[in-house]
């Protein structure tokens, strides 16, 4: 047995253990503006030195819930010294860093190299790879639970051989394990071509169709001074192969940054680092979540449009919003002057985009809501919006299924139908019984016990509100 000891502290990350805490609790702390997602089962992390990369590498790492009992932490990522057809795990030790010992699950890793051909030993690919390496501080500072990894250095690009190395790695691809893929972005651009070719790259990946972010990388290749638009992009190609069941998993952009962001950053020539999460969807009912950065957007553009009383995309690049705007869904606006609701005005399905269909609802929340009084011109500087976004509808046999505050309900008996969103039963105050008891005597027509006959349905919303 001989334990990897670390070869980039001092250089990538520091080598005292009091100052590498401190560095890491400020990424942790700066990132924490981010939700923990708790179906959380795979993230692509930056590796370069933590002066440029750290930030952005927290913020993929609080995505995941970290009193989360993980078997394995898979950990894939390029190698830079050596290539070699397939992949090699160490299994000759567990890795050292100045925050202390990282477990190998050893038994895993030499059941995978015998028997199987794609993996190996290989001592090249780990003797001096810092791929791998920095990524360990961040599992040890973020993970509450007992960590055992399985560290794998990718060292091929042959496109059979890494759908065949998704093949054995899949029945671990699942919420008791936690799949990291290390990778940068464009290498060598300047910090305009950088953008511009990394916001094609995350999108393709985002979007979960490997031929789509094959073609990007080769369209990226004619930018000027790009030398490479990934280099973990065999690892994110695995992970793409592991994930390709669409009704179960769903990638997710967390953020984005580039070396010339930094202070002192060379803007002529820099690398691009992104965070993305690989969320499990649940097999009952999927909540709709969104990033901060995107409620900050439809807020924006709801208030703009009932300012303005029409909408004006005019300011706004779609190709630069994060893919969940863009997603077809349904979404309530209620608005608020002086903290009273003065109107509230919702669909449940759309064929616009999200970003769009909320400048809609909202336009006819303020002024279209024929309970309210119009809302007046000068009344404006008083207002504020909450913003409903609302996941598909799941049919339910009984009412023990109804968690108050987290689900709202739709009653539909012949061709009367009513909802209250999930907020309702709390503000209220209500039971369950009131809330059901309401919503089918107030907004169904069907009487106070209409319900009980009824066809039940339960959904999430997003909500989120602003000034």
């Amino acid at each position: 047995m001989e334990n990897r000891n670390p070869v980039v502290a001092g250089r990538f990350y520091s080598d005292n253990k009091t100052t590498l805490l401190k560095d890491l609790s400020k990424f942790f702390g700066d990132a924490k503006t981010n939700e923990i997602q708790n179906e959380t089962i795979a993230i692509i992390s930056p590796h370069a030195g933590y002066i440029y990369s750290g930030e952005v590498a927290a913020k993929a790492f609080i995505q995941v819930n970290p009193n989360t009992n993980f078997e394995n932490i898979f950990i894939l990522a390029p190698s830079h010294s050596c290539s070699f057809n397939g992949a090699s795990i160490y299994n000759r030790g567990n890795y050292i860093t100045p925050l202390g010992e990282v477990l190998v699950n050893l038994n895993l890793a030499n059941y995978l190299i015998n028997e199987f051909a794609e993996f190996t030993y290989y001592p090249e690919a780990h003797a001096s790879e810092h791929s791998l390496e920095v990524q360990l501080p961040f599992i040890q500072y973020w993970i509450n639970t007992d960590i055992n990894i399985v560290p794998i250095v990718v060292g091929t690009q042959n496109d059979s051989v890494m759908e065949r190395i998704a093949g054995v790695l899949e029945p671990y691809f699942n919420e008791n394990n936690l799949f990291v893929i290390s990778s940068d972005f464009s290498h060598f651009p300047n910090y305009y071509n950088a953008n511009k070719a990394d916001e094609l790259t995350v999108n393709a990946i985002v979007s979960n169709k490997i031929e789509q972010l094959k073609n990007t990388i080769q369209s990226n290749s004619k930018i000027s001074g790009l030398s490479t638009s990934a280099c973990g992009l065999s690892g994110i190609i695995i992970l793409m192969h592991l994930a390709q069941d669409k009704t179960k998993y769903k990638f997710k952009k967390i953020a984005y940054k580039n070396s010339g962001d930094i202070r002192f950053g060379d803007k002529d020539r820099v690398v691009g680092y992104g965070a993305i999460s690989v969320i499990k969807k649940t097999d009952s009912l999927n909540e709709f979540t969104l990033l901060a950065s995107s409620k900050k957007v439809l807020l924006n553009v709801c208030k703009e449009s009932i300012l303005n009383k029409k909408f004006n995309a005019d300011n706004i690049s779609e190709a630069s919003l994060d893919e969940e705007l863009k997603v077809k869904c349904g979404v309530f606006v209620s608005v608020y002057i002086k903290e009273k609701l003065r109107g509230c005005i919702g669909r449940f399905k759309s064929d616009k985009p999200l970003w769009k269909l909320v400048s809609i609802v909202g336009i006819q929340s303020a002024y279209n809501d024929s309970r309210f009084d119009t809302i007046k011109t000068e009344e404006l500087k008083y207002l504020s919006i909450e913003i409903s976004v609302i996941s598909p509808f799941k049919k339910i046999d009984s009412i023990e299924e109804i968690e108050l505050g987290k689900h709202g309900i739709y009653i539909r008996k012949g061709i009367n139908s009513g909802t209250f969103l999930p907020q309702v039963a709390i503000k209220a105050g209500w039971t369950k019984e009131e809330f059901l008891g309401h919503c089918s005597k107030d907004k169904t027509g069907i009487g106070w016990d209409g319900w009980k006959n009824a066809e039940l349905y339960i959904y999430t919303a997003e909500v989120f509100k602003g000034n």
